[in-house]
């Protein structure tokens, strides 16, 4: 059933670049006050300047959605100034995996993708549930991937991280839904942002971060539960547990790659 999509504050993580940029510039216009979060200050200002002049109200804040300290920090100045997301969209991400000549990812980036891209959204969610089951309604995104249903061997943490978000959301969409609190889960595949950057290797399908962020503007919009996308490769992705195994092996020998290493 569509749904009519007017969030009057909008929080958005992850919004520094890439996808979460995108989907701020989107929704920005007169009437939204988006709070935007990442690590990057001088980047989410950038972002913010372009929002503004769009019409949008912006709040731009630092935070680390993997510390529990900033993320406390976080809700106590949002409190304070009175500012409580009715739509928040869990989209902080990381990407860690395999190095080049390495066969398995570390466990330090095992630990770091996790924290980050599992616990960091839960965390962040937990922030704003109690005023949103107070007032009695509230949407929150979490942005998944289609690793939640084809898991990547080149980044098993990553994959790990998003098929526990998708379990998550869909575990609280089913609980919040009496309380008038709506939950859903988008699952892009590749999207060209400086994070996939890290991505050395085929990226089939890859669509821009603007077209990502329409998509996932209107997913939102219609209440899906899981939508995902490009199409064909979200019903792959789908259908990939039911296969044989050696066969998927097969089809995803030309997808292996390599994440490039810090510099």
């Amino acid at each position: 059933m569509k749904r009519t999509f007017a969030p009057q504050v909008t929080l958005i993580s992850g919004a520094s670049r890439g996808l979460g940029a995108a989907l701020a510039e989107e929704l920005a216009a007169p009437g939204n006050h988006l709070v935007l979060i990442g690590r990057d200050a001088l980047a989410l200002e950038s972002v913010s300047a372009i929002c503004r002049t769009k019409g949008a109200k912006t709040t731009a804040l630092v935070c680390d959605v993997s510390d529990r300290a900033d993320l406390e920090t976080l809700g106590a100045r949002l409190d304070t100034a009175g500012l409580y997301p009715d739509l928040v969209i869990s989209n902080a991400g990381i990407l860690l995996g395999r190095t080049e000549g390495a066969d398995l990812e570390t466990r330090d980036a095992a630990r770091a993708v996790l924290s980050v891209n599992l616990v960091g959204a839960i965390g962040l969610t937990a922030l704003f549930l109690p005023h949103m089951l107070e007032q009695g309604r509230g949407q929150v995104l979490f942005v998944s991937s289609l690793a939640a249903f084809a898991p990547l061997a080149d980044a098993p943490a990553y994959s790990a991280a998003k098929a526990g978000l998708l379990s998550y959301g869909l575990a609280l969409r089913q609980a919040l839904a009496p309380r008038g609190v709506t939950v859903q889960v988008a699952c892009p595949g590749y999207v060209a942002t400086p994070m996939a950057r890290r991505h050395i290797g085929s990226r089939p399908s890859e669509i821009s971060a603007r077209s990502a962020a329409r998509t996932i503007i209107r997913g939102v919009s219609r209440g899906r539960a899981v939508f995902g996308f490009p199409s064909a490769l979200y019903g792959l992705a789908r259908l990939s547990l039911l296969v044989p195994e050696r066969l998927w092996w097969w089809a995803c020998a030309r997808l292996r790659f390599h994440v490039a290493e810090d510099r």
